[in-house]
């Protein structure tokens, strides 16, 4: 019988290799024929995939997390200055510090700002914010004509500025923001901000008073020094403010602040008073003096506020809600004038 032919592992080999190399090559080529043949239902596929994942990113995703970080930032007055009032609109520079801990830094358009004492409904004036980047420490400046909406829903704030020692206001807007390559969308900017108010301008005190022998060209027959703190971050110019003076209900006089303008911190302003000489000495000499020791406590309740010419209503409304009340030591300047206490007037 014959032998059948001896088959070598290296023949075997290669003829297994080659014929995986064919079925390697076949499903290749199908793949490939298969991408030819349906290229536009994979483009397709892929599309929707794309949109299914960037689309909810970039309409859902991105603007809770934009309107998130708006919410979670701070907003703080670190100066603010008003000059060249009117009845009805002053001029304002303001500076602003942004607080931010986001990863994210987006920009905001310039856009308007409604300005609303906290717990009102009324806004008293819209705020230009500028365009700023929203970061951690950023600074936004605010200098504008201010034109107010409402007078009267400025004059509660001026009021609660005077009698508090904190104020919170409320600012809200809609701007636009973009962060990156993003689309620009829009957010709700609604922010409390609370700021040191004058606290009734507790401290207040006459640290200076004379009596003037002769009248002056305007009228007044006392002058002196009258000292005003000032907590907040705020310069106001008030104009010429005028101040009535009483003691126990019955009226004594006015005192006059030319050209007020307060400061942050410490003011000693220059006071100018028309008294009822013969009334105050009356009250602290002679036998039946009530205030036989020389020290009127003499009330003072703001009267007025005017500037160039135009009283300032919420000024005015401020300054009157606010009465002060300073234990006023007399004696001192009447000796000075010859008034002997307990033996009339020299």
């Amino acid at each position: 019988m014959a032998e059948k032919p001896a088959v070598s592992q290296d023949g075997a080999a290669e003829a297994n290799g080659a014929s995986t190399a064919a079925a390697a090559r076949g499903f290749f080529a199908r793949i490939c024929a298969h991408y030819k043949k349906w290229w536009w239902a994979h483009v397709i596929v892929l599309i929707i995939v794309v949109l299914v994942v960037v689309l909810p990113v970039v309409y859902v995703g991105y603007p809770r997390i934009a309107q998130g970080d708006v919410n979670d930032s701070t907003l703080t007055v670190t100066q603010m200055i008003i000059t060249d009032p009117t009845p009805d609109s002053f001029h304002l520079n303001q500076t602003q510090v942004i607080g931010s801990h986001s990863q994210y830094h987006p920009w905001f358009d310039e856009f308007d700002a409604n300005v609303t004492l906290l717990g009102s409904a009324t806004p008293f004036a819209v705020l230009q914010i500028p365009r700023v980047q929203s970061k951690d420490g950023a600074v936004v400046r605010i200098d504008q004509r201010l034109q107010l909406g409402n007078v009267s829903a400025f004059g509660e704030y001026s009021k609660a500025v005077m009698l508090n020692e904190e104020v919170t206001l409320n600012v809200y807007g809609r701007p636009k923001l973009r962060e990156g390559k993003l689309p620009k969308i829009s957010v709700t900017y609604n922010k409390t901000v609370t700021m040191k108010g004058l606290n009734s301008l507790k401290g207040f005190n006459v640290t200076d008073f004379q009596i003037l022998l002769d009248k002056q060209s305007d009228g007044a027959n006392t002058n002196g020094t009258v000292y005003i703190p000032n907590p907040t971050v705020m310069i106001l110019e008030m104009g010429n403010v005028t101040l009535s003076l009483s003691v126990a209900g019955t009226p004594i006089g006015q005192s006059h602040l030319q050209n007020l303008l307060l400061r942050p911190g410490d003011n000693h302003i220059p006071m100018r008073s028309t008294v009822n000489q013969s009334l105050v000495i009356n009250m602290v000499n002679g036998k039946n003096a009530p205030y036989a020791n020389g020290t009127l406590p003499v009330e003072i309740t703001g009267n007025s506020s005017v500037y160039n010419g135009r009283e300032l209503p919420y000024f005015t409304e401020a300054l009157a809600a606010n009465r002060l009340t300073v234990d006023l030591d007399v004696r001192k300047a009447l000796e000075a004038i010859g008034v002997n206490f307990g033996g009339g007037s020299s």
